[in-house]
């Protein structure tokens, strides 16, 4: 896309995109997946820190006004582990004096798969004691994030997620290895059966094409392999979507630019996400990199054990 395309307001003083270089501080619910994400973001070359307190917050972030590329991105996390000091990030964020540009990233989770995770993991949960079971902590960490999670620029539920596919919504959401004046999207495939994604800003249901599954050749395989892609792909009634739904994409896209969103999450949905919503976002990834665009795909449901299958 053509730079003049990006709004003014989004291009800094010295000419660089705001998030090209900048402080990204990772926060969000124990036990959904805080760890992993300042893991992803120290693969994709942010200087990390964990678990540190606010107030120390401004000291790190004059590394990145250095001259020296170890500390171009930063990325640091508080959690309530902090204690009293926790609770003074939303001060120190909303302080006039904390002139740093920066990104409040939140990881959540719904309560039920945050138990469930807890338990798989036998860990205790950091606000959990002898008066305190598992449930409870969990509510009373939701009710003190609260206030922080209004203030996120960033919100990541990973509910629906695996450990494996967090570096890709990482990296769709922050990543940028040049100054750009396109989105970063994400195209994701998924299942109705299995749960809509809760944080996708375009979401297609596309159950009305004809589906693989009956053809007992083609069930055992997924979108992504050449044959699902003949049969979805070769019917009239899928060229026809594929013209009008790239279209639309491409006419709301720049418009998405205009108002300075930097993250697109587009998410295809078919009965079990393994063959039709599969083939969809793989080419529907292609056509948009195909006009310019940064776009990544990424299938959350193709790889479900026993009802994996798209019925």
């Amino acid at each position: 896309m053509e730079e003049e395309s990006i709004p003014d307001q989004a291009i800094e003083q010295d000419g660089t995109h705001p998030y090209d270089k900048r402080l990204v501080i990772v926060t969000g619910m124990s036990g959904a997946g805080r760890s992993r994400a300042l893991a992803s973001l120290e693969d994709f070359g942010y200087f990390c820190v964990d678990n540190l307190p606010p107030q120390m917050i401004p000291q790190i972030a004059q590394l990145a006004e250095i001259d020296n590329p170890q500390f171009a991105r930063i990325a640091v996390a508080c959690d309530i582990r902090g204690g009293e000091l926790f609770e003074s990030l939303l001060d120190m964020l909303n302080s006039p004096t904390f002139t740093t540009p920066h990104a409040v990233l939140f990881l959540d989770a719904s309560d039920k798969v945050l138990l469930n995770r807890f338990k798989e993991s036998r860990r205790r949960h950091p606000l959990e004691d002898s008066r305190t079971n598992l449930k409870r902590a969990i509510e009373l960490e939701r009710e003190i994030l609260e206030p922080l999670l209004a203030r996120a620029d960033q919100v990541i539920d990973t509910s629906m997620l695996r450990a494996s596919e967090l570096p890709a919504r990482i990296q769709s959401d922050f990543i940028t290895s040049r100054v750009v004046s396109e989105l970063s999207i994400l195209v994701s495939s998924f299942g109705f059966k299995y749960g809509i994604p809760s944080d996708a800003d375009i979401m297609f249901d596309v159950r009305f094409l004809p589906n693989p599954y009956w053809d007992p050749d083609l069930r055992p395989l997924s979108g992504k392999d050449a044959a699902i892609s003949q049969f979805v792909l070769s019917r009239p009634e899928t060229q026809e979507f594929l013209e009008r739904w790239v279209d639309l994409l491409l006419t709301t896209i720049p418009h998405y630019i205009a108002e300075g969103k930097l993250a697109l999450n587009i998410a295809i949905g078919c009965t079990g996400g393994r063959h039709r919503s599969v083939c969809l976002s793989e080419e529907t990834t292609r056509r948009l990199k195909a006009a310019g665009y940064q776009a990544t795909c990424m299938h959350r449901d193709i790889m479900r054990d026993g009802e994996q299958h798209d019925q």
